[in-house]
């Protein structure tokens, strides 16, 4: 069948995604290629104390963005979207949506961003001996409990962004798995909310003169493949203003911005992981067990499919980085040569590779704002070395290239040398390994194992939102998840993987080692540099 044919008999599948500056749709068709995509920006505003998007931006958000591939799909096939084969729904995980029995908002959106939660969350952490974020949806929870915030006792119903929009669409009060273990942890050998936990949580709120139990006004829990329900009229209207779309599609479980990363990536799969960089950086190793110890540093999510996942978290990546390239870029400019940034950064990174593997005593710090995985509220960025050390290009680029990767191993040593745990491929994604291979060997040096860069890196969480949507609705009896990306989704998918050499391993670990030793010096610079 041809697209046009695919889009006019239902075939196709969507997938949308709320990221914080960005809400994204992906159409998809049966082979999983993307064929028309929509976008609408939109902005968080801060508003007595908190961070938050409007009710009211939610939804023109969202019309706007599926206008916009509708129009997309109207200029490229000639043909109205009014059929689909599956929809999904995904955002950004975390956050406070609270609801009464009528349905009402209770307040505003507390998004992920809010750090006003500090108290709640160390006292959640230390309740269970389990680390709580400050972003998680039940330290959101618990704040208001802790406040007295009048809004609690009328709480009927709590939710993710997601599970909100999905509600609101199809009348179903349901998470994905992946999105609702940022709301509480999560038991993946029972599929549940750690039921531990809940009593305890219970008991520490009964004080508090709350009269409902944490698992009374809280979604469903689906895993991928899960019916979800389906597009209501009622659902439509808030989708599609113009009244083209027909009601009835099936939906998957909404899921949250890390579950679909996961699966844009192909990193659903115990033992494998993912690690992003931009502005900052993460990474999320999927485990074959979850942690029995406490590591306030490490994050702990789950798969879409309700594997454990670690997640490591660094506020600092790339911003150091690029603005030394920027310096360079404007010096090259004086000099009266051509502005070709791509050109600069290929060959700023290769002249890298010609380094010292350990730098030779020259040390970056990136830290434009604070990083609580070694203990910095505020951050300076610097470059300091020794009189004795070879102060040449390549060994001050690759001192850039793995301080933007330095924090990160910080804490990925906690998963893989602390806690034993295995991967046996990492796949990475973001700007920094746009100049082929060189951040993806510094990768696979830092975690010591093989790194893989896809020749596309999809549409992103939309992508992976339309292909939980495909999955729901095309698997096979029994077919896993895993099996179903590995063979259906990414088997004609290029990727070139690279494995660690065993220098760079050397190296990295040497400059790890003097980094942390050269911490007090970041200190200092925070202390005195005002």
């Amino acid at each position: 069948m041809s697209i046009k044919e695919l889009i006019e008999s239902g075939k196709t599948y969507l997938g949308i995604e709320f990221g914080s500056t960005r809400i994204k749709a992906i159409l998809v068709d049966a082979a999983h290629e993307p064929i028309a995509s929509g976008s609408h920006d939109w902005e968080n505003a801060f508003e007595n104390g908190f961070w938050t998007y409007s009710e009211e931006a939610m939804w023109k958000g969202l019309q706007d963005c599926y206008q916009s591939l509708k129009e997309d799909v109207r200029v490229r096939y000639g043909v109205t979207l009014t059929k689909l084969g599956g929809l999904g729904i995904s955002g950004m995980m975390h956050g406070y949506l609270a609801f009464n029995r009528e349905g009402k908002m209770l307040v505003p959106f507390r998004t992920w961003r809010n750090s006003t939660t500090e108290q709640a969350a160390m006292a959640l952490t230390k309740l269970f001996s389990f680390n709580i974020p400050l972003r998680w949806s039940v330290a959101h929870l618990y704040h208001a409990i802790l406040n007295g915030e009048s809004h609690v006792k009328n709480i009927a119903y709590l939710t993710t962004l997601s599970g909100f929009i999905h509600w609101k669409l199809t009348g179903e009060k349901v998470l994905g798995v992946g999105d609702a273990s940022g709301v509480m942890p999560f038991d993946s050998e029972n599929f549940c909310f750690d039921q531990k936990m809940l009593k305890a949580f219970n008991e520490s709120i009964a004080a508090h003169n709350v009269d409902w139990k944490f698992e009374d006004i809280m979604p469903k829990v689906l895993n991928a493949g899960e019916s979800a329900g389906s597009l209501t009229k009622e659902g439509t209207t808030l989708l599609d203003a113009s009244g083209d779309l027909e009601a009835g599609i099936p939906m998957c479980p909404p899921e949250g911005d890390a579950g679909t990363g996961m699966v844009a990536t192909n990193s659903v799969r115990k033992r494998t992981g993912n690690v992003s960089v931009g502005t900052s950086v993460f990474a999320m190793i999927v485990l074959e067990k979850a942690f029995k110890k406490l590591h306030t540093e490490i994050d702990m999510v789950t798969t879409p499919s309700g594997a454990p996942v670690a997640m490591v978290h660094c506020n600092n990546c790339t911003s150091d980085l690029n603005a030394w390239v920027g310096l360079f870029s404007e010096f090259a400019q004086a000099m009266g040569m051509e502005k070709d940034m791509n050109k600069f950064f290929s060959v700023l990174y290769n002249k890298a590779m010609e380094a010292d593997r350990d730098c030779d005593g020259i040390l970056s710090y990136n830290y434009f704002s604070g990083e609580h995985m070694t203990g910095f509220e505020e951050g300076r960025p610097l470059v300091a070395r020794t009189p004795q050390s070879k102060f040449n290009l390549a060994n001050f680029m690759r001192s850039l290239l793995y301080a933007s990767l330095a924090t990160l191993k910080i804490g990925l040593d906690t998963i893989f040398v602390e806690e034993k745990a295995a991967v046996d491929k990492i796949f990475g994604h973001g700007g920094l390994f746009k100049t082929k291979g060189v951040a993806q060997s510094i990768l696979a040096a830092a975690i010591n194992a093989p790194v893989s860069v896809m020749e596309t890196a999809g549409e992103g969480g939309a992508w992976g939102i339309a292909i939980l949507a495909t999955y729901m609705a095309n698997k096979k009896q029994g077919e896993k998840f895993e099996d179903y990306l590995d063979e259906k989704v990414f088997a004609e998918k290029k990727s070139e993987t690279l494995a660690p050499v065993q220098a760079d391993v050397e190296g990295f670990n040497a400059y790890v080692a003097q980094f942390k030793k050269g911490l007090p010096i970041e200190r200092a610079a925070v202390e005195h540099l005002q």
